[in-house]
């Protein structure tokens, strides 16, 4: 079993069937694995980012599959919204591609680390506001569940490394190395939604 798919202690198991508590739930996490990378040293600052480096990349893969076209089609002013955040994962996956290379002991690590920990947190503040309560007003509880759903199936196959520039499905799909894998992602979240 993967670390994003351990329950934690004191979880709800009915979050995982709303769409907007399961993401609401990997800001959590996200917020915590930013906290054990700063807090971390040497190898276990290395693990600790291996891990923030997944959940981020799972969890913009999923948003992207599931989230964003809904948003597009589900609500007034949709379209705008899922423009100006495939605009602040850009930048972000960008940030994130620098510190993945980058060794965490570098003394240029952490300011950078920093910058993407505010880039992702006002990212996260914005989907919370703009997507997010949107999306929970329109959809009732059957199609919060479906893609609850949907967010897992893209988890289990997301990569496990950004691609910036990347923002889109189509787009992923230009990728080479990670075409099969996006494409398998993109089987997965339609089966999950009963489009086949």
């Amino acid at each position: 079993m993967s670390e994003l798919s351990t329950p934690h202690a004191g979880d709800d198991r009915a979050a995982d069937d709303d769409v907007v508590a399961l993401l609401m739930r990997q800001h959590g996490d996200i917020r915590n694995l930013f906290d054990e990378v700063e807090a971390a040293k040497g190898e276990e600052r290395r693990d600790a980012f291996r891990r923030l480096v997944r959940l981020l990349a799972v969890h913009e893969t999923a948003e992207e599959e599931v989230v964003h076209p809904f948003a597009r089609k589900g609500f007034p002013g949709g379209e705008q919204v899922v423009k100006d955040r495939l605009a602040e994962e850009k930048a972000a996956k960008e940030t994130l591609s620098a510190l993945d290379e980058m060794d965490t002991e570098d003394p240029k690590f952490m300011p950078q680390l920093l910058k993407l920990r505010k880039d992702v947190q006002e990212h996260a503040r914005a989907e919370e506001r703009y997507e997010f309560t949107h999306i929970r007003r329109s959809s009732d509880t059957a199609g919060l569940a479906s893609m609850a759903k949907a967010i897992k199936a893209a988890e289990a196959m997301a990569p496990t490394r950004p691609h910036p520039g990347v923002e889109s499905g189509a787009a992923n799909m230009a990728l080479g190395p990670v075409a099969a894998l996006m494409d398998r992602t993109k089987d997965a979240v339609r089966k999950a939604m009963g489009k086949d």
